[in-house]
């Protein structure tokens, strides 16, 4: 295996080669301190209300894919939900707020979205059957899922002027509707209150100070609903975009306790329409915008709501349903893993993607459910990164971006590295902090010491080096053919496509020993889990 990887980066680094650009570098992983954590499941995806009628651009790339008519039983679906051993999911979106719930003492028809020149978004409302309830929540079971669900925040309240909404929220409706779910005994792992309100909101706002008032309100629906159970429910708002002044007011207005979660929504990248969007992705002046809204947001809740955490509740990277021929292919992947590792270091719990399926950003194809290869990018993060982040210096490129972690439900750490660059190809040494500050500090030293410190210094394992031979895991993702708009991702040379069953492959890493260079080939992506990695902060 050994050699057959061998000759795949022979292959991915020929361009490197003739272009005639190798750095040399290293990676210095802190694993003595906790940067920050995660939830367990930090992978999060939505299904979204918007009809197949839904364009934007002449196109209308949602077909069947909303929560009213999503083929639950296509085997594909199930099988790539199963795969993550607990997806969390996120079911709302831009109609959320304009959506009925079929229950209760409800006076209108329960219809389907219509397209509607007056109504918000174009549309009119909906209603949820909840026959179409019973049947999301048997397939959440089956696939184990965890669910959080976006109630309609707009309820009751009226229109004053241009996109301003007032009045109280009608909470009868979304208090009916709770009601049935617990009493069918479906698990919610949380409710969120509205969908894009905050500041000057799409579509449609409300002031913070109302809507902190109704936050109030739902609070105690939800304690007093639940009271008594094992499993209360999160409350999550305001799931808009983050704007500091409406956000602090929230909290001010809300006090303490209320609300569990801060979600905000990232869509950093711009119009799907825009031209430059793979040369935005591949930027990293560009993606570390996204920092300055993390950094706030991290900063107004500890200063304003310490009792709450930050989700990122929605991104798909380019807003108005992705971007044609980019988000769901390879070169989207860059954007995709960069956004989980900058968002995880700066304390967000959890960050849903910008859909499951549906769109252009889809994790899923919207008409054959095949995984696109963001789905794959999600996957591995899933399964290989842990909560516990780390701190990881590089000094090589601005284009070589590393993110570390303590693996998941194993000992050690994994590493995601991101190579941007078009025609580098970088050659790593991947270093312990504590090794350099051992021979940092060591003096006075014998000649057969130094050469022993020397040897501990450059190898990943820590104090616990030995003479014999380590091996770590790589996994290296790549587009087919070498086409950045390819559906198809590469892995360690092999093309990932379902089996003939329709079940999601093997994800297998090669085996190379732990004291050997990092190679990371031009525009590729590599993670790398190195299981005896000393790290204190992973105990």
């Amino acid at each position: 295996m050994e050699l057959c990887f061998g000759w795949f980066l022979l292959v991915a680094s020929i361009p490197a080669i003739f272009a005639q650009d190798i750095s040399h570098g290293s990676i210095v992983v802190d694993g003595t301190m906790t940067v920050a954590q995660t939830d367990d499941n930090f992978v999060c995806a939505t299904i979204d209300w918007w009809p197949h009628d839904k364009c934007n651009y002449d196109q209308c790339p949602w077909h069947h894919t909303s929560v009213m008519n999503l083929n639950l039983s296509h085997p594909f679906l199930a099988k790539a939900i199963q795969a993550f051993n607990r997806l969390r999911i996120r079911v709302g979106g831009s109609l959320q707020d304009q959506v009925w719930y079929d229950v209760g003492n409800l006076k209108s028809p329960c219809h389907p979205f219509q397209k509607m020149k007056d109504g918000l978004f174009g549309f009119s409302k909906g209603c949820l059957h909840m026959e179409r309830w019973d049947e999301l929540n048997r397939f959440f079971k089956e696939t184990s899922a965890m669910v959080t669900f976006g109630l309609n925040a707009l309820h009751g309240r009226h229109k004053i002027k241009r996109s301003l909404w007032g009045g109280d929220w009608d909470s009868s409706n979304a208090q009916d509707f709770m009601k049935y779910t617990i009493s069918k005994g479906y698990q919610i792992d949380s409710w969120e209150f509205g969908n894009e309100l905050s500041g000057n909101g799409i579509g449609a706002h409300v002031h913070a100070d109302q809507y902190g008032k109704d936050l109030v309100n739902l609070r105690k629906i939800i304690d007093e609903l639940y009271k008594g159970s094992q499993s209360k429910p999160s409350l999550i708002a305001p799931g808009g975009f983050y704007d500091e002044e409406w956000f602090v007011k929230l909290l001010q207005t809300s006090g303490f306790g209320v609300i569990d979660v801060m979600s905000h929504h990232m869509y950093n990248l711009g119009a799907g329409v825009d031209p430059k969007l793979v040369s935005k992705i591949l930027n990293p002046d560009h993606l570390n915008k996204a920092a300055y809204t993390f950094g706030n947001l991290t900063h107004i809740i500890r200063r304003h709501g310490p009792w709450t955490s930050a989700w990122v509740g929605e991104s798909g990277g380019a807003y108005n349903s992705g971007g044609a021929h980019v988000s769901n292919t390879f070169v989207n992947s860059f954007w995709y893993l960069d956004q989980l590792g900058m968002a995880s270091k700066y304390h967000t719990k959890v960050y849903c993607r910008q859909t499951l399926i549906g769109g252009n950003y889809g994790l899923l194809n919207a008409t054959t459910f095949v995984p696109n290869p963001d789905y794959y990018s999600g996957l591995l993060w899933h399964r290989l990164m842990g909560k516990v982040v780390l701190n990881v210096e590089s000094h090589a490129s601005p284009f070589l971006r590393s993110y570390a972690h303590c693996s998941k439900g194993r000992a050690g750490v994994t590493l995601l590295v991101i190579n941007l660059s078009n025609q580098t190809n970088f050659i790593m040494n991947a270093q312990n902090s504590i090794n350099l500050k051992l021979a940092a500090n060591e003096q006075n030293i014998s000649r057969d010491s130094f050469t022993h410190n020397l040897k501990k210094t450059f190898s990943w394992v820590g104090t616990k080096a030995s003479d014999d031979a380590l091996l770590r895991e790589e996994y290296h993702l790549t587009p087919k053919d070498g086409y950045l708009r390819s559906q198809t991702m590469v892995l360690n040379g092999i093309p990932l496509e379902l089996t003939s069953t329709g079940d999601i492959p093997s994800l297998n890493p090669v085996r190379v020993n732990v004291k050997s260079p990092i190679t990371i080939s031009p525009l590729s992506i590599a993670v790398i889990v190195f299981p005896n990695f000393e790290a204190p902060a992973c105990r």
